[in-house]
């Protein structure tokens, strides 16, 4: 009797290769983020001629410093689009610095002296949780590159495939010497 392969489905006769449906919406989901860096890179160009117009004009430096820190944001989730790409996972750290800095850009836009006590405790309060999740973050390696087993991944990377189909082969030849004849 011959089991069924792992990479089909039980249904369809089997015609449906979750392999290649897979690779198929993981270069789709690609795609979009292409998309989304394009989009967020003609909107940084946007931000930095309004930046340049405003800079010719009698200064605001409470509309131009919102405007630089808010390229700077898109900066940031520039970059975790760019992290995306390469690992196919968000990486927590990026998220978390974005955070950070959109928050900093909201109180300097509405100024901290305007802003009510309990908005600052509020925004003290979440300041310090996120530094402390970004603490965690740079202390620990990351589960998603660990999963991954890439190159970029020094926990667990240690010769890629073959060193995994080597390692498979032994537990199979162990399994196989361990089964009870009979």
């Amino acid at each position: 009797m011959q089991k069924r392969q792992k990479s089909r489905f039980l249904f369809s006769d089997r015609w449906l290769d979750r392999h290649s449906i897979v690779r198929n919406m993981e270069a789709f989901q690609d795609l979009i983020v292409i998309v989304l860096c394009l989009g967020l890179f003609a909107v940084m160009l946007i931000q930095l001629w309004g930046i340049a117009i405003a800079l010719m004009q009698p200064l605001d430096y409470k509309h131009v410093t919102a405007k630089i820190l808010f390229v700077l944001i898109l900066v940031e989730l520039f970059r975790l689009l760019m992290v995306y790409l390469q690992e196919h996972s968000i990486s927590v750290g990026v998220a978390v610095e974005v955070t950070i800095v959109s928050l900093l850009r909201e109180v300097v836009v509405h100024g901290a002296l305007e802003i009510s006590w309990v908005n600052t405790l509020a925004i003290c309060g979440l300041l310090f949780v996120l530094g402390g999740l970004l603490v965690v973050c740079a202390k620990t390696p990351h589960m998603d590159c660990m999963s991954a087993n890439t190159k970029f991944c020094p926990v667990v990377y240690r010769g890629g495939r073959e060193r995994q189909n080597e390692l498979e082969l032994q537990y199979s030849r162990q399994c196989d010497e361990n089964q009870p004849l009979g």
